[in-house]
């Protein structure tokens, strides 16, 4: 009998009708594959908030100034953002990586300092970064999942802060799928219709302006962020440590995309754990075939999404484990 079949056998006869704990026995069965064994468990859950600036915001593709991405990294670093909360609560390892914010953080401040560069160039002129520095900041991504790996978590999600990485993981989207820009096009931090319209002439101008191969490295390296970079070889790397990925939302489902289109096999170690109200996230979701477990109408970004998903995770993890069966528990079993 193969793994699979054993672990549906085992979840099948726990005391309740079959299928009756819904998605929590796909994940249960999923992680018990990921880790190939019947008793899967979770340890030292980790969670990476990756951040930058990007050049495209100086078309005011955001509402709020490219200074927020600083000032809210600081927030963060004090411990009073919503991802802090959450990772709190659900007793998540939170890290924070400066992957190029255009601030200066103290040398000793609490935080990963792998800044690639002052912010992304502006793609409405030039791309947003090199090919060289955009597997740079795939190497660093990957580096800090070793880390973490090494450390002993086999759980791993990531989130991001950067004012104007909505217009990013739009394009990346619009290359990556084909998607007209107007439907991969949202309103981010909170545009107004005409916030909305003029973002969606900026993308479309920047998605025109470069004739990219398929090549999935040139795309990130010429639509992405280096945070968004981060988070891609990071996402690579969770894979080849065989780690289960927590998928958050719109900016972290663009980074999975770069990394499937490098390797479509990751998708068997991820779990889409949240459903954002970016309207352009449900496109995502539809190409990569993936069904989020809640949908809880956030769209805050830091990988929120993630850290509140958690508990569920490991809810699906404590009834395959503890739960009795039938036999255990001396309870008859339908014929």
């Amino acid at each position: 009998m193969e793994l699979k079949e054993k672990l549906q056998r085992k979840i099948d006869l726990k005391t309740k009708p079959v299928g009756s704990l819904g998605k929590l026995e796909e994940v249960a069965l999923k992680i018990g594959l990921i880790q190939n064994t019947l008793t899967p468990e979770l340890r030292s859950p980790a969670h990476i908030v990756f951040a930058g600036d990007h050049g495209l915001s100086d078309e005011g593709v955001s509402p709020y100034p490219k200074e927020v991405t600083a000032q809210m990294i600081l927030n963060f670093l004090n411990g009073g953002a919503a991802i802090n909360v959450f990772c709190r609560q659900h007793g998540i390892g939170l890290k924070v990586v400066d992957s190029g914010v255009d601030y200066d953080f103290p040398k000793e401040a609490n935080l990963i300092h792998a800044k690639i560069g002052r912010g992304t160039k502006n793609i409405i002129e030039e791309p947003a970064m090199t090919v060289e520095q955009c597997n740079k900041a795939m190497a660093s991504g990957a580096s800090v999942v070793i880390v973490e790996s090494e450390a002993g978590s086999n759980i791993i999600s990531f989130g991001e802060m950067g004012i104007g990485n909505t217009s990013s993981a739009s394009l990346l989207l619009n290359k990556f799928t084909g998607l007209p820009i107007e439907e991969c096009t949202g309103r981010g931090t909170g545009h107004d219709d005409n916030g909305l319209k003029r973002k969606i002439e900026v993308l479309k101008n920047a998605s025109e302006k470069y004739n990219v191969t398929d090549n999935a490295v040139e795309i990130l390296a010429t639509y992405g962020g280096f945070e968004i970079a981060m988070m891609t070889g990071a996402m690579l790397q969770a894979q080849r440590e065989n780690m289960v990925i927590l998928v958050d939302g719109f900016i972290a489902t663009a980074a999975l995309l770069a990394a499937y289109k490098m390797d479509n096999t990751i998708l068997k170690n991820c779990i889409f754990t949240h459903h954002s109200q970016e309207k352009a996230h449900s496109y995502m979701l539809s190409y990569l075939n993936a069904k989020p477990l809640v949908d809880l109408e956030m769209r805050l970004g830091e990988g929120t999404g993630a850290a509140v998903a958690y508990p569920i995770i490991k809810s699906a993890i404590l009834f395959l484990n503890q739960m009795a069966s039938f036999e255990d528990a001396g309870i008859s079993n339908k014929d």
